[in-house]
């Protein structure tokens, strides 16, 4: 994976973390997902597509980011 990528997953953790608008379950399914996908180097364009699919929160924070 690229560093660039390395950073954006970073970043995402970081955001989801100070969320306000996810519950914790949410906050933690998102990071074990962002793990698991690390961990298995999903294509980044699959990666970023299936997390925006766990929460439509998450999704608006991806937005946000600039990420979709």
């Amino acid at each position: 994976m690229s560093e660039s990528n390395l950073k954006h997953l970073e970043r995402i953790k970081e955001n989801i973390g100070k969320s306000k608008e996810l519950s914790e379950e949410e906050k933690s399914n998102s990071v074990k997902h962002i793990e698991e996908w690390y961990a298995e180097d999903k294509a980044w364009g699959t990666f970023i597509n299936e997390l925006a699919q766990i929460s439509p929160k998450i999704k608006a924070i991806l937005a946000e980011m600039g990420l979709i």
